[in-house]
């Protein structure tokens, strides 16, 4: 074991909050000793960079309450217990944008903050995606569908007006993968 790892003991519920929960762990380290952390526990979630069969990228602009903001992002959401995470990600395309079909494949995947967070995000890419119905939101999703071209993310990206962490994360997953955004 590395003078690095602490031993964890078991995780003490703290509050439910639906979409997460909070517990404390008690972690002892031979330099540090005895200390409490808090721990934020969320089911893993995925997000879809999906290319039409003209490689426009599909965006969903919606309103995020934690900045109190308009928030252009990629298409993503929670994995459903039981559920694999592309099938999730193909879900979350559909009912956020109507697109579907395609094909598919999970190219990254981070931990949100693990410092804090016990979850994963995947990163899907679907390749040839097309409009086959309409959006199918949730009840508290308002979420307007535009597309971009790959050279348009990059100018996006560097200018900040895309500025979600786990989206850029996910477009530095298909540049490590495919080169740089300007196809």
């Amino acid at each position: 074991m590395s003078d690095l790892a602490w031993t964890l003991g078991a995780r003490m519920p703290a509050h439910d909050y639906r979409i997460f929960r909070t517990a404390f762990v008690d972690g002892e380290h031979p330099r540090v000793g005895k200390k409490r952390f808090s721990v934020i526990e969320c089911v893993d979630w995925v997000n879809v960079i999906a290319l039409t069969a003209d490689e426009r990228v599909v965006l969903v602009r919606q309103f995020r309450v934690g900045t109190g903001e308009l928030c252009l992002e990629i298409p993503g959401g929670m994995v459903d217990p039981g559920e694999d995470a592309l099938a999730a990600a193909r879900r979350e395309l559909r009912e956020e944008t109507g697109y579907d079909g395609g094909s598919w494949q999970l190219i990254g995947r981070v931990r949100p903050n693990p410092a804090i967070q016990n979850n994963t995000l995947y990163t899907a890419l679907a390749e040839g995606v097309v409009a086959t119905g309409g959006q199918e939101l949730d009840g508290s999703e308002v979420i307007d569908v535009e597309t971009a071209t790959l050279a348009e993310i990059r100018e996006k990206l560097v200018a900040g007006t895309i500025d979600h962490a786990l989206v850029v994360a996910a477009f530095g997953h298909l540049a490590f993968r495919s080169g740089p955004l300007s196809r």
